[in-house]
């Protein structure tokens, strides 16, 4: 049996389990904690820093770190949501992301983050870096454009001996996700179907398959992201 705990989120009364992650606590109490590289029963890896809480003070990943009892977690602090703000205008800023032509407009968890914070001109210059994109691959496209180096996929696709098809390339400011050629040429239809579903934004495309849903019927088209496990709280 999991041993209860009790927390306080920006000043409400919680409970939640032994081990369980910030996020999914607050989730389970009707708060909702915005992240683009967490994955529900995947190890949290903390990686784009997007759902930065404090903790008794702390600046802390709440994807990352388990609740303890007694915890005071702020989470909708107004510097905490322009830190959260500064970084989805960064991540903007720093790839190619032209929205209009987009496979994944509509399904694009940053794309959505965007609308929730209401961030039309972001305050960071443009880069505009010259990036490739992966297109001989039998099943996927891999966009280096958009990606936002989340690691969801290195995380979650492996082959049959599990093995990653995914893996990181180049360092410091030119570091890249790239596909393995030799394992990506046997890739199954599953786990090619999965890893452009996970991929937060469109950096991972399925061959043959673009805009086979139409724009207006896409999943945030008329639901902002986040709704489905936020309750208001007064």
């Amino acid at each position: 049996m999991n041993q209860i705990l009790k927390f306080k989120l920006d000043g409400v009364e919680c409970m939640g389990y032994k081990d369980q992650y910030i996020t999914n606590a607050a989730a389970e109490n009707g708060f909702y904690i915005p992240t683009l590289c967490n994955i529900p029963g995947v190890k949290p890896r903390g990686a784009c820093r997007i759902c930065n809480v404090r903790v008794n003070g702390k600046l802390m990943t709440a994807c990352t770190t388990p609740l303890a009892n007694g915890m005071v977690i702020e989470c909708q602090t107004e510097e905490l949501k322009d830190l959260r703000k500064a970084i989805i205008e960064l991540m903007l800023t720093e790839g190619n992301h032209f929205c209009p032509s987009c496979e994944k407009s509509g399904n694009c968890e940053l794309q959505a983050l965007a609308y929730r914070f209401n961030i039309t001109v972001p305050r960071f210059k443009y880069q505009f870096p010259e990036r490739d994109i992966e297109a001989s691959h039998p099943k996927l496209i891999k966009d280096h454009n958009r990606c936002i180096l989340c690691k969801r996929c290195i995380r979650v696709i492996k082959d049959e001996q599990g093995r990653n098809i995914f893996a990181f390339g180049k360092r410091g400011n030119r570091i890249t996700i790239n596909i393995d050629t030799e394992l990506a040429n046997d890739i199954s239809d599953e786990n090619a179907r999965m890893a452009y579903e996970i991929c937060p934004v469109g950096a991972i495309l399925l061959r043959e398959n673009a805009f086979r849903e139409p724009i207006g019927k896409r999943k945030f088209d008329h639901v902002p992201i986040g709704i489905e496990m936020e309750r208001f709280h007064k």
